[in-house]
């Protein structure tokens, strides 16, 4: 049984960095394309970043291309995301997520979820 958990969030002035990694258990890492959400507050969980199984391809939200970066080492079975130029706006709990689907964007599509990691961007 495989478990997803994140760590890195925390606060930043706007305009600065946060590296956010999500660490998996179980033996099968590599079969799964992984994926970041979001979610603030009376909002619905956005789409932020996909990478696939070889993490050769990725894509990401028109809101944070450009400016965030998608990566995975499966010999680590570790999935992270560098967020830099921070904006307020990118305010939201983040969430890892795991699933069988080629870069989806769809909540639907993704069948593992961490726990969240709260980021807070300051003004």
């Amino acid at each position: 049984q495989g478990q997803l958990v994140e760590s890195g969030g925390g606060m930043v002035q706007a305009g600065g960095s946060l590296r956010l990694s999500c660490a998996a258990s179980g033996r099968t890492f590599s079969t799964y394309h992984m994926g970041w959400f979001r979610q603030a507050p009376g909002l619905e969980r956005e789409f932020v970043a996909a990478i696939s199984q070889s993490g050769v391809r990725t894509r990401y939200a028109d809101s944070v291309k450009g400016r965030f970066t998608i990566s995975r080492d499966n010999n680590q079975n570790t999935m992270a995301l560098q967020m830099n130029s921070l904006k307020p706006e990118d305010t939201a709990v983040y969430y890892c997520a795991a699933g069988l689907v080629y870069n989806s964007w769809s909540r639907d599509d993704y069948n593992y979820w961490g726990q969240g990691t709260q980021v807070t961007v300051s003004s």
